[in-house]
């Protein structure tokens, strides 16, 4: 496999992953990159050229070892651990969040949520308890928190970061629409919903 995978490889990752689950799943054993090309839209050659990079090879005119090729893609995204989250605000995304059904599948586990509202402290959504965020400290002494997922407004999420970083978190998942200030050592994603919602707004416009 290459020391480092293209940023538009890594984003077709998941979906191959998504995919091999369901046939996996589905006690299919061989796939092919013609079969996987019609589900994913995506070319043949750009699936092989992918699965080529990540060390993983077919039989020429068979194809792909379904379970095999889900392991490969596994071990690379680290799913065969189970990390656990902490989203940081408990509003209608944190909690859409709090209840996406898919978490457990991909091996992420909600462990706890936080807010600063009285009313929701102390609540349980999806059966996960809302915690004072005031108490991140003492929360995470006696949870593991691997990622924090920031869905709070743009003013208060570098100071949420900076919160999450201090209890030893190493991974964010980044909601608010702003840019965030980490450390070496840390790992962020950000989610910039407007982005995407511009993108298609460019694209309806030229129809």
């Amino acid at each position: 496999m290459k020391e480092k995978i293209s940023r538009a490889t890594l984003d077709r990752i998941p979906l191959y992953y998504r995919t091999l689950k369901i046939l996996n799943d589905g006690d299919e054993e061989i796939i092919s990159s013609s079969k996987l090309s019609k589900i994913l839209d995506i070319t043949p050659e750009q699936i092989r050229k992918d699965f080529l990079d990540l060390g993983q090879f077919g039989i020429k005119g068979v194809g792909y070892r379904v379970d095999k090729l889900k392991r490969g893609i596994e071990n690379l995204l680290g799913l065969q651990y189970r990390w656990h989250l902490a989203i940081i605000g408990v509003g209608h995304l944190g909690t859409a969040l709090a209840n996406y059904k898919n978490f457990p599948i991909l091996g992420f586990q909600v462990s706890a949520l936080f807010d600063v509202d009285e009313e929701l402290i102390g609540q349980k959504i999806n059966g996960v308890k809302v915690y004072d965020f005031a108490k991140l400290d003492a929360v995470a002494r006696r949870k593991i928190i691997d990622i924090g997922v920031i869905t709070v407004p743009d003013t208060q999420a570098q100071k949420v970061a900076d919160d999450l970083i201090s209890v030893g978190v190493k991974g964010i998942w980044n909601f608010a629409p702003t840019k965030i200030s980490v450390p070496p050592g840390i790992s962020i994603v950000n989610e910039d919903l407007s982005v995407g919602l511009t993108k298609l707004s460019y694209h309806l416009a030229k129809l």
